[in-house]
C-alpha cells in the first residue's frame, strides 16, 4: 500500500495534463489503432487486402500481430502499410527464452525485417507464465535482464519496447512499472489492454495515473464482471466508466480497437467495434 501510494504520487505530479479534459480527437478514427486483426481473421486477407479495408474503414494505424506463417509477407505489410498511408503502430514480440537463447527465429525474423526495412516501431513485450515464477525478488531481477536485452537489440535498430499485459506476474502494471524504474529508460513504455485488464476494474482509478506517464496505448475492450473476455465495445457494463478514467486523466496517446475473436471476418468485427465505440463515444 505505502508503494501504490508513492508511485500514485509520482504519477499524477508527473503528468503534465492530469485531470483536463481531452481534445475530441482522441476517439477519432486517425487515433484508432486496429489490433489483432492478421491472425484472427477468417478470410486471411493478403497485407494489400486488409491495407485496403483499412482504408475503407478509416483507420489509419496497425499494430501488427502474427502466426510465423504471416511472417513470409511481414516485408510485404510494411511496405504496402507505407503505401496506403498507415502507420505501423506497434509489433507483437511474444519471447519464450530457450537454454541461452532468449529469442527465437521468429522474433529474429522480425528484428532482421524491421532493420532490413528501416521501420522504426514500437515493440509489444510480453511472456509466458513460467518466465516468472520465482520469489517476487527472483522475477524483478529476470524482468529486468531480459528487458534490458530486448531493449538493447530494439534500440540498435532505431525500435523502442513497450510491455504489454498479457496476464500473470508480468502483466500486472504495478510489477511492470517497477521493471520500468529498475531499467531506468525513456525509451521503454507500457501498454495496456482492457481486455486483460478484468481483474483491474475494480482498481482501475487507483491504477491509470500511476501507468499513465508511461503509457505508449490503450486498447480498449467491452468489458462486464461475468465476462466473457472479449465483449464488443458497449455491449458490457462496465468499459464506459474505464474510459471515463482515461478521459479524465489527460491521456491522449493512440487507442487500439482488437479484433479477438475466432472464425469471423474481421471487418465485421471491427465495424462492430467501431460503431459501439461511437455510442459510448456520445455518454462520454
Amino acid at each position: 500500500m505505502i508503494l501504490l501510494t508513492a508511485m500514485m504520487m509520482i504519477a499524477v505530479s508527473g503528468c503534465r495534463s492530469a485531470g483536463k479534459p481531452l481534445d475530441k480527437d482522441l476517439l477519432d478514427r486517425e487515433n484508432l489503432v486496429a489490433w489483432c486483426i492478421v491472425p484472427f481473421d477468417a478470410r486471411e486477407r493478403t497485407p494489400e487486402q486488409r491495407a485496403q479495408m483499412l482504408n475503407e474503414l478509416g483507420i489509419s494505424r496497425l499494430a501488427y500481430d502474427y502466426r510465423d506463417r504471416h511472417l513470409a509477407s511481414f516485408e510485404e505489410e510494411i511496405r504496402t502499410l507505407k503505401e496506403h498511408g498507415i502507420r505501423l503502430q506497434a509489433v507483437w514480440l511474444w519471447v519464450e527464452p530457450a537454454g541461452d537463447t532468449l529469442l527465437n527465429s521468429a522474433n529474429e525474423t522480425v528484428l532482421k525485417i524491421l532493420e532490413r526495412t528501416g521501420t522504426e516501431t514500437e515493440l509489444w513485450l510480453s511472456f509466458p507464465a513460467w518466465v516468472f515464477d520465482g520469489s517476487d525478488a527472483d522475477n524483478i531481477r529476470t524482468a529486468v535482464h531480459l528487458v534490458g536485452e530486448v531493449l538493447r537489440r530494439a534500440d540498435a535498430i532505431g525500435c523502442t519496447v513497450s510491455l504489454y499485459n498479457h496476464g500473470d506476474w508480468f502483466g500486472e502494471p504495478v510489477n511492470q512499472l517497477r521493471i520500468i524504474g529498475a531499467i531506468g529508460s525513456g525509451k521503454l513504455k507500457m501498454v495496456y489492454n482492457f481486455h486483460h485488464g478484468h481483474h483491474h476494474m475494480d482498481r482501475f482509478g487507483q491504477l491509470f495515473p500511476l501507468m499513465l506517464p508511461y503509457l505508449s496505448a490503450v486498447n480498449i475492450n467491452g468489458m462486464s464482471a461475468e465476462g466473457p473476455k472479449i465483449i464488443t465495445l458497449g455491449a458490457g457494463d462496465r468499459e464506459l466508466e474505464m474510459m471515463r478514467i482515461v478521459r479524465e486523466s489527460g491521456y491522449r496517446g493512440p487507442v487500439g480497437i482488437i479484433g479477438h475473436t475466432e472464425g469471423e471476418d474481421i471487418r465485421d468485427v471491427l465495424e462492430r467495434n467501431l460503431e459501439g465505440l461511437e455510442k459510448l463515444r456520445k455518454s462520454l
